[in-house]
């Protein structure tokens, strides 16, 4: 049996990739997001359950409302809300790193990826959503990763200073690299796009 992609994570996919492609910052970014482009033409089973949300979801609306007005990053924002209905907001476990009210106060889901609307292992897109004044855990990951923020926030990789990317940053994880993010006064909201080469090679 064939699979189908709905129209509306399809179109998701479609801006998401261009607008990571075009502000990937160096080649080991564009080798990734190329690799992931080309994995993307193939689809994979859709996960049968609807999606959910969680408390902090309440921030979305209003930011992704906000970045609809963006110049370049309107379509995104657009294609993101038609599809946001279909994503499982999960919360993910924490560490001493974290700020003492990350677990309420954030969201993780999957586009394209374990637990995402699309089942698969060898692409992982999904989205990080921050309430005001968290902190992230320092975290890693084998896959290399891409990210594309959608708001204001700071991001930081192993010990190094934190920097802003602004809202259409972008910047690239090497595998295993620790990193982490944290929301100033505003909401955070960021995608990740990652290369899972050992699941791909399987």
């Amino acid at each position: 049996m064939t699979n189908t992609r709905s129209p509306e994570l399809q179109r998701f996919l479609d801006v998401t990739l261009a607008a990571l492609a075009q502000r990937a910052p160096g080649e080991e970014a564009r080798a990734s997001l190329r690799r992931i482009a080309a994995a993307a033409e193939r689809v994979e089973p859709q996960r049968k359950s609807s999606g959910s949300r969680q408390p902090v979801c309440e921030h979305l609306d209003p930011m992704l409302g906000s970045l609809s007005a963006h110049p370049d990053l309107g379509p995104l924002a657009q294609a993101f809300r038609a599809v946001e209905p279909a994503l499982d907001w999960r919360p993910r476990g924490t560490n001493d790193t974290a700020s003492t009210n990350f677990p309420t106060s954030h969201a993780n889901a999957v586009f394209v990826g374990p637990g995402g609307i699309e089942q698969r292992n060898d692409i992982w897109i999904g989205v990080s959503l921050l309430a005001p004044h968290v902190r992230y855990p320092d975290h890693d990951h084998a896959p290399e990763e891409t990210y594309l923020v959608l708001s204001d926030g700071e991001f930081r990789q192993e010990d190094g200073d934190w920097f802003s990317p602004g809202i259409g940053g972008s910047f690239y994880n090497r595998p295993g690299i620790l990193h982490a993010m944290r929301s100033g006064d505003g909401p955070l909201l960021a995608l990740w796009a990652l290369w899972n080469d050992r699941a791909a090679a399987a």
